[in-house]
């Protein structure tokens, strides 16, 4: 996991902004349900009144209200309106404290007016009057009113409104009103009762200004006014929240996609700098693997982890914190819920996650089979082995299917568990949020609020539950990827001090120079190649020959440094190569391998692999010494006809000569043929040998061969066998001194040809 971080480290500003917008994006994912509360609770259930202090209040109301206030209380407000036609408005110039000291004043004669009001409305007509003694009494039964049990009631109007106002006036006009004396009755009427019907009380404070709105008819403007408002606010924040996810998965994409991008530029950066050995080790399936299917998973995990890990705390924490903050009780259910689900995500990471480690390697061996099977389709068919290669394919794939589907279905079975988890805590929430409700203690707005946060809660678990299945398999992918990236080359440029020779030299001869060579491959137990040294020169051809596996290409691939010598050292013009740039060295080389390599491209494109500098002329000079002239000018497109991958669209003898000529196109000063004229008949093997000399008068040309006439007249020829030099001559000193080299031309000549002098050099070619 800590590779993948590493990975998003290189990124910090952009994952920096991505965690500022995922904060604006909780902030208004949390910020939702407390408008839907306020909607349900203030707009529909209270009208739109947000507070018992009215915005507009008639003479009357206020004179009435002024009444039950204490001397200051009603001074201030009765100062804080000013007149607006027939009405009094709040002014808008008060600060928050005197308008939070005016509601407090307000609230008690809200109540008490309101109480008033339902009283009237529900006196028997030809009832009238009110004495200032009964105010406390008829809060207390205002109160103390059991539904269950008393008649029905009659809701109070604005006429009922005015009607006590009226009451009101007329009283404090009789004698012996006194303000203390009603402040007295309400003090102690109201120390009565318990908190909870103080708490009840006052939304009827609430009701006390609805009247007072009906009264004006302004009460269906004020309720639409405020529906309008925090709608306004809830669409602004869910079009910004929408806004700022889009920001969030753009910038999370391009992060993962930059990310990928960079680990498969170093991935392959690294494999195109490792020797055979390297290459070995990992194998071709394995490295393909990595290169894709590992780091698309990295790159999809590092999706994730921008736009849910990083999000799913916050809005988790942020959800839980709304849950505590509210006043409504149900907090243990928040904390029930969010302990069942560490446990099931607990159990089903200690579940999955070792599967998910098994995966990626299975993955590999699929590959792998699939790439043999497809590769050796031919042989395949030839051999009539369908029937086996099918089932060694179907095991590999059903054994990757069996881990696949053991942890899928543990991602499925969490669906369940947490739809259960869900379910389980709404039911919770409505069952003890209703009683709440029926105490008086919650409204409707806050449990739907209280069921949203708790919903964040779990989905918020679910997020990270989805990514932490994930997770496993991406940290494995990671390892093998970092893997790659890691491991250096063995075969490595020198030192700056140490190329100084080879970069400060200018006119290249081409000798190249074997000095007690010695070669063991990687963990073998013995030496490939043991105490080899002879000279190859310009102008010369050295042939090397052998029987099969004596380490003739693997001599030849210590001259380009696919592997490096394990004892003595291989020279050229006096340096050693590994003191010698690689780019340099091969600059000096044209390469041949033993099996032809063509690129996807045209014939042109292929030719010209060896540099920018190589002309047209130099590739059709390459095409004809290399005999393939003719069956490029027999295509229609020529030089400009298409290879296919791999060189696939041609014949083994074209693909190797279109090889051959690669190499030439480059003009080197040192030809290295790894048995590269095997796949041609002796016809184009003469014609193009003679071609080859005359252009390689002035370079060095190895060539490794199995064939006698093809190294026939080489200049030096060398006998290996299981690794050692046992002669090295021309054919005739061979066939004097070396029975190893006479069974050889034994084995592939006739007596009668045996008998015969070499034919002429210059005229018959190398």
């Amino acid at each position: 996991m800590t590779k993948i971080f590493k990975q998003l480290a290189r990124h910090w500003a952009v994952c920096l902004v991505v965690f500022a917008l995922l904060f604006v994006q909780a902030y208004c994912d949390l910020s939702l349900p407390d408008y839907t509360s306020k909607i349900v609770d203030t707009g529909i259930q209270q009208g739109g009144i947000e507070s018992p202090l009215p915005d507009t209040v008639r003479q009357s109301t206020l004179d009435a209200l002024s009444l039950l206030m204490r001397e200051e209380d009603a001074a201030a407000f009765q100062n804080a309106y000013t007149a607006d036609g027939d009405v009094l408005r709040l002014r808008t110039d008060l600060t928050a404290d005197e308008r939070t000291a005016l509601e407090d004043a307000v609230t008690t004669p809200d109540i008490v007016l309101y109480l008033a009001a339902a009283q009237a409305a529900n006196t028997p007509a030809g009832q009238t009057g009110m004495d200032m003694t009964g105010l406390a009494d008829l809060q207390a039964s205002g109160a103390d009113r059991n539904p269950d049990t008393e008649t029905e009631t009659v809701t109070p109007t604005a006429k009922d409104l005015d009607t006590v106002c009226g009451q009101f006036a007329a009283m404090s006009q009789m004698p012996g009103f006194s303000r203390d004396a009603v402040q007295q009755q309400l003090t102690g009427a109201l120390g009565q009762l318990d908190d909870t019907v103080v708490e009840n009380l006052k939304s009827q404070a609430l009701l006390l200004v609805g009247l007072e709105y009906e009264a004006q008819g302004i009460a269906h403007d004020v309720q639409m006014h405020y529906l309008y408002k925090v709608g306004g606010q809830m669409l602004a924040l869910t079009l910004l929240m929408v806004a700022v996810s889009i920001a969030v998965g753009f910038l999370a994409s391009r992060v993962s996609a930059a990310i990928g991008r960079d680990l498969r530029r170093e991935t392959f950066s690294s494999v195109i700098h490792f020797s055979h050995a390297e290459i070995e080790n990992f194998s071709t399936a394995s490295l393909i693997t990595r290169t894709t299917n590992d780091i698309q998973q990295v790159q999809f995990v590092c999706v994730m982890l921008l736009r849910m890990v990083a999000y799913a705390p916050i809005l988790g924490i942020g959800g839980v914190l709304h849950v505590i903050g509210s006043s409504s009780g149900l907090s243990w259910i928040v904390v029930l819920d969010v302990a069942l689900l560490l446990l099931l995500i607990l159990f089903l990471m200690s579940v999955a996650m070792p599967k998910f480690k098994i995966m990626q390697t299975l993955v590999d061996r699929l590959n792998l089979v699939s790439r043999e099977i497809l590769t050796g389709i031919m042989p395949v068919r030839a051999f009539s082995r369908e029937q086996f290669e099918e089932q060694r394919f179907d095991k590999a794939n059903k054994d990757l299917m069996g881990t696949q589907l053991f942890t899928n279905r543990a991602m499925v079975a969490m669906m369940p568990f947490m739809t259960l988890i869900m379910n389980g805590t709404s039911l919770l929430i409505v069952w003890f949020g209703g009683k709440a409700m029926d105490a008086g203690t919650m409204q409707v707005g806050e449990m739907i609020a209280f069921i949203t946060y708790t919903m964040q809660i779990v989905m918020s678990f679910l997020m990270l539950a989805m990514v932490a299945v994930m997770l496993p398999r991406a940290g494995v992918a990671a390892d093998r990827i970092d893997e790659v990236i890691c491991t250096k080359a063995t075969i490595h440029d020198p030192d700056e001090a140490d190329a100084k020779a080879a970069k400060e030299h200018k006119n290249w001869q081409g000798v190249v120079e074997f000095h007690d060579v010695s070669f063991r491959f990687p963990g073998a137990d013995s030496d490939a190649l043991e105490h080899i040294s002879f000279t190859a020169k310009p102008g010369e051809t050295t042939a090397i020959i052998g029987s099969t596996g004596c380490g003739k290409s693997t001599l030849l691939n210590l001259i380009p440094r696919f592997y490096d010598v394990t004892g003595g050292s291989v020279t050229v013009d006096g340096l050693d190569v590994r003191q010698m740039p690689q780019a340099q060295l091969h600059d000096l080389l044209g390469y041949v391998p033993q099996k032809g390599v063509l690129f996807s491209g045209t014939i042109d494109s292929n030719l010209k692999f060896g540099g920018d500098h190589i002309t047209d002329a130099a590739v059709k000079k390459a095409a004809a010494i290399a005999q393939a002239t003719e069956f490029i000018d027999a295509k229609p497109e020529g030089y400009a006809s298409p290879i296919a991958q791999g060189g696939s669209n041609v014949s083994g003898g074209q693909k190797q000569r279109l090889s051959i000529a690669r190499a030439i196109a480059k003009d080197p000063k040192i030809y290295l043929f790894d048995d590269s004229f095997s796949a041609l008949d002796y016809k184009t093997d003469v014609a193009l040998r003679r071609a080859l000399k005359a252009q390689t008068d002035n370079a060095t040309v190895i060539i490794v061969a199995q064939r006698i006439s093809t190294v026939l007249h080489a200049n030096q020829i060398l006998v290996l066998d299981e690794g050692r030099l046992v002669g090295k001559g021309t054919h005739a000193q061979l066939m004097a001194s070396c029975p190893e080299y006479q069974e050889i031309a034994r084995s592939q000549l006739s007596q009668k040809e045996l008998d015969l002098e070499p034919l002429n050099t210059e005229k018959e070619g190398v």
